[in-house]
């Protein structure tokens, strides 16, 4: 027998909530007056989002003792996570942890559990769509009540496959792409499928079932990439080639966008599919105007400007972006790292001593070409100095960085000022692992601005990753001659 309708003041558990829906989801809850609690593997993604009344743990679904308590209490649970980035095997992964988290809801007393699934056709062969739909059902083993809702291609800042369309107009403005950009689907808005996840739970009749979410249209990639450049002022030439397999067209992808590669590589492989949907029953349900693509790329961009984007610290944020739409939304990445004997105070105290007569560590001269070669292109380059050689606050200019996060002790994040074709951020984070060691982890995060920028990062990218690597070691013998230096004081 169906349960009955929850009570609004119930707990709500968003079990996934780092990813792209959950980001979006737990603001959407709380908006509607609902008690949440949010849960990840990182506790410290979630404090970084900034939510005010929503009670935060730290849980994941492949190590079962971190269930209950985040279960504990909770009527409603939406499971909203996925492996695909942990690479091979995620499949297997997202079936086991499924299964830990069907026993510990229905230990927990959980009322109904809401699924975000895929769609899939019935000869899907892509891991990513089998997964998901493997997923649903072992959720739908356990004895909690499951309403699974199925979604293609969500519309929205963030999304992955939105994300993967915006690159490929902004970058190339002639594409060669594989056969799959005819293969059709029916995307949905972010807005809508948000009022589907916010309205099933209270429904009865609803649980046990599955429904597809869909917008009004049935459109083929190619399209879709021809109506966000009408909207975005592109015209891309696409030249669809035979020879171009899911699995290689994974790899191209990798180069032409910033979506994280593992992710991109399992959205292509289910590319060679049209993917239908029948969303007559959910429309029935929950009533409410879809939004046509175009609409959806509008208010998607729109929301952009009026930082009404849910986005992660250094991932999507317009302010990190130039407040570029035709900045790639995820980031290109490179980092270095070094463990250390020195204690996190003296690792903090030698990174934010740089810049300035400091310099970068290790390697100036490259720092020093590279500033060359802004100057001469009429930037910033060979600008030097700080308000003070010590003492670091946000907002402080450093060179040619602004200081856009400071978490005194943990984190600098420095906003790159030199010309280029994109936006940069470097990063430091200082992690005291353990008693005996210190870990420092310098990561460069670049928004490229089309075909340029992407060529740039192909160009700095080995530079980086050499550079980084020594640049830690270098602070790491540093700090630790600070605490040699520190000891001998107090031993005179």
């Amino acid at each position: 027998m169906p349960s009955p309708s929850p009570d609004p003041r119930s707990l709500v558990l968003v079990f996934g909530a780092s990813g792209y829906i959950g980001t979006n989801l737990v603001p959407a809850l709380v908006a509607a007056g609902r008690r949440v609690r949010a849960a990840a593997r990182n506790r410290g993604v979630l404090e970084a989002r900034g939510w005010s009344d929503v009670e935060l743990v730290e849980a994941d679904a492949l190590a079962p003792d971190s269930l209950p308590a985040a279960l504990a209490g909770v009527d409603t649970a939406y499971y909203l996570v996925h492996s695909m980035a942990s690479g091979e095997n995620f499949g297997e992964l997202d079936l086991v942890a499924a299964g830990h988290f069907a026993d510990a809801a229905a230990r927990a007393g959980v009322r109904r559990i809401v699924y975000l699934g895929g769609l899939a056709p019935p000869d899907a062969d892509s891991e990513h769509l089998v997964s998901r739909k493997q997923t649903g059902d072992r959720l739908r083993a356990g004895t909690v009540p499951v309403t699974e809702i199925r979604a293609g291609v969500i519309v929205g800042p963030g999304s992955a496959a939105y994300e993967v369309i915006r690159d490929l107009v902004y970058h190339l403005p002639l594409m060669v792409t594989p056969r799959w950009v005819r293969s059709k689907s029916s995307p949905i808005a972010l807005p809508n499928l948000l009022e589907y996840l916010l309205r099933v739970p209270a429904l009865a009749e609803a649980a046990g079932k599955v429904y597809d979410a869909a917008g009004p249209e049935y459109l083929s990639y190619e399209q879709l990439m021809r109506q966000f450049g009408e909207i975005a002022g592109k015209r891309p030439r696409i030249l669809p080639v035979p020879v171009l397999s899911p699995g290689l067209s994974s790899y191209w992808l990798a180069l032409i966008t910033a979506v994280p590669a593992n992710i991109a590589r399992a959205l292509i492989q289910g590319l060679k599919h049209d993917i239908p949907a029948d969303d007559a029953a959910l429309r029935r349900l929950v009533p409410q105007r879809l939004l046509t693509f175009k609409e959806a790329v509008v208010a998607a961009l729109e929301a952009e400007p009026r930082h009404a984007v849910a986005a992660r610290w250094t991932e999507g944020a317009f302010m990190f972006r130039r407040l570029r739409q035709d900045y790639a939304f995820y980031a290109k990445r490179a980092s270095g790292s070094a463990a250390t004997t020195a204690s996190a105070a003296a690792v903090w105290q030698v990174v934010t001593s740089l810049g300035g007569k400091t310099r970068y560590f290790y390697m100036n001269w490259i720092w020093t070409l590279r500033e060359l070669m802004d100057w001469l292109v009429g930037g910033p380059g060979f600008t030097r100095g700080r308000r003070d050689a010590d003492d670091v606050r946000l907002g402080d200019t450093i060179d040619y960085w602004t200081v856009v996060g400071l978490d005194p002790g943990r984190r600098l994040t420095l906003d790159f000022g030199m010309k280029a074709p994109g936006a940069g951020i470097i990063e430091f984070e200082i992690d005291p692992a353990r008693s005996d060691y210190t870990r420092l982890a310098v990561t460069a995060y670049w928004h490229p601005q089309g075909v340029w920028g992407l060529l740039y990062w192909a160009v700095l990218v080995p530079f980086h990753l050499f550079i980084f690597k020594g640049m830690t070691r270098a602070i790491a013998r540093r700090a630790e001659a600070l605490d040699a230096a520190k000891a001998g004081l107090k031993q005179a």
